[in-house]
């Protein structure tokens, strides 16, 4: 939406230039301060532009360069971002405008000061959020108001907002199941097991998921080991018609957009509130299409819900907004004291999960246990199956073979993975500083040496785990193995886990050795 009252095309046009700059999500132009066309001191007080050529626009974040090797006196440079959304070649001439804030930020100026929203000025917000029409400043004053208070009314028409704003699917079958989990617990790749179970059963799973953002893998990172995953729309409905269920990045179909938005900016300023997980679960499950919801809520010392009451708080609001748009969704809640698995990254967590879809000896025994447990859930909304048999069948159809079967129908359906899949071969062990029992694991401290090693972008770094709480250990046994690809991303998860290790020992923490190759 323009802003600018000076549209007679008086002000001299430039050339567009794409600047090798990733600005993440943001769309930022670059202004020469020698500009032949236009004088950049006129915009020092404004933080935002309008690039117009013919009837396409494009609001921007300017950035004024000295540089003339970067952008010329008549040009203006794009930044990747942009230059992607704005999709007009390098060289098109394009007129450049000072633009106001969003005419919905006034909306949000208003609930800082106390005021509800409106539903239509919800709708307005996530539409120019959408549009990338704010600024991450803005995204996050819209936050931050919205943290402070959210009545019910707000809340569903969020809600509604975010599911509307992108792409909706329809399914021809009358019940379409899903299940989600809220995040934070290292290796929990259960929907990689969760849904070849459900399919091979026969109900209709299309699982769309995430890439992580702060943690070091979602399933989408962890399902690209084994898949393509940025499948199109028409991809992913042929791959549900053909085998029942699905595993791809919801990003690529664009469900929900505002949702990855909001939450890129939320989790820097640790904004996670219940109304707002709310709001970005439940919106991406209505334009899935689902029917039918399991959400799983880990509960621990460093989970998202470090209690009980928390979890019993969630799961109501979950189940009211879920009801007021005809969803039928059941919650659980789970051990959240530790990671899931052996394998933290996505190489190593997409081992363990072929390990309990093949029923290998060695395969985790926790993840088996807990993607059986989700899965009968799902299970027991087919009406044919009866009550109380949903574990028995989701661990007929994992051992018998039935699953694994499934799973590479999944994968042959979506297509080879591009990506490379081998372990970090540098690496570097944790070991145990004394004999004893281990007490306590610190997930989010695990999650960021993971994460310092390289993952997710390097798919084979991350962390091997050897030991979980209750296990005997003996002084100078491995706790853990780090995985990296480059000396640089071993040196510093090295570096974070000589500060704090995620064990506990009693009151005493591990110390670090080099790893016998």
């Amino acid at each position: 939406m323009s802003t600018s009252s000076n549209r007679d095309g008086s002000r001299p046009p430039l050339k567009v230039r794409r600047v090798n700059l990733d600005t993440g999500r943001e769309n930022v132009v670059v202004l020469s301060r020698h500009s032949s066309a236009l004088r950049p001191d006129i915009f020092r007080g404004f933080s935002r532009v309008e690039l117009q050529h013919g009837a396409k626009a494009l609001l921007a974040t300017l950035l004024i360069t000295d540089d003339d090797s970067l952008v010329a006196s008549d040009e203006i440079g794009l930044s990747e971002p942009a230059f992607r959304r704005f999709a007009e070649p390098a060289g098109s001439l394009v007129t450049v405008f000072p633009a106001a804030s969003p005419e919905s930020l006034e909306a949000v100026r208003g609930k800082i000061q106390g005021r509800p929203f409106e539903p239509a000025e919800i709708e307005a917000i996530i539409r120019d959020l959408t549009h990338y029409r704010y600024s991450d400043m803005e995204i996050a004053a819209f936050l931050i108001s919205s943290a402070s208070f959210m009545t019910s009314r707000e809340l569903l028409a969020l809600v509604h907002a975010m599911a509307v704003a992108g792409t909706q699917l329809k399914w021809p079958s009358p019940m379409v199941v899903d299940k989600h989990c809220i995040g934070g617990i290292p290796g929990n790749r259960t929907s990689m097991i969760v849904v070849p179970v459900v399919a091979a059963h026969g109900l209709t799973i299309p699982k769309t998921s995430s890439r992580a953002i702060t943690s070091p893998a979602g399933t989408a990172d962890t399902m690209e080991v084994l898949a393509r995953v940025d499948v199109s729309v028409d991809e992913m409905k042929e791959v549900v018609a053909a085998c029942r269920g699905c595993l791809v990045w919801g990003g690529h179909v664009n469900l929900s957009p505002a949702d990855d938005i909001l939450i890129s900016v939320e989790r820097p300023l640790c904004l996670d509130t219940r109304e707002q997980m709310v709001a970005s679960i439940i919106s991406k499950k209505l334009a899935a299409g689902s029917t039918h919801l399991l959400i799983d809520l880990p509960v621990g010392p460093t989970a998202k819900l470090a209690s009980a009451n928390e979890a019993m708080r969630l799961r109501k609001l979950f189940e009211f907004v879920g009801d007021q748009f005809g969803i039928s969704v059941e919650v659980i809640t789970t051990d959240g004291r530790q990671p899931i698995g052996k394998g933290i990254g996505p190489v190593l967590e997409a081992g363990d999960v072929m390990a309990v879809l093949t029923n290998e000896p060695d395969a985790p025994a926790d993840l088996r246990e807990k993607s059986l447990r989700l899965a009968a859930h799902l299970l027991e909304y087919d009406p044919q199956l009866r009550g109380g048999a949903g574990y028995a069948r989701a661990r007929e159809l994992l051992d018998s073979g039935a699953a694994m079967k499934k799973m590479q129908e999944i994968i042959d359906a979506q297509g080879p993975a591009a990506c490379r899949n081998d372990i970090g071969k540098l690496t570097f062990d944790v070991l145990a500083s004394e004999d004893g029992v281990i007490s306590e694991i610190d997930c989010l401290q695990l999650n960021r040496l993971a994460r310092s090693a390289g993952a997710p972008i390097d798919k084979g770094a991350g962390i091997k785990l050897y030991c979980k709480i209750g296990d005997h250990i003996e002084q100078g046994q491995p706790l853990y193995r780090i995985h990296a690809y480059d000396q640089s991303g071993l040196d510093l998860a090295v570096s974070a886990a000589a500060r704090h290790s995620g064990y506990v020992i009693g009151a005493r923490q591990p110390r670090l050795s080099e790893a016998t190759p």
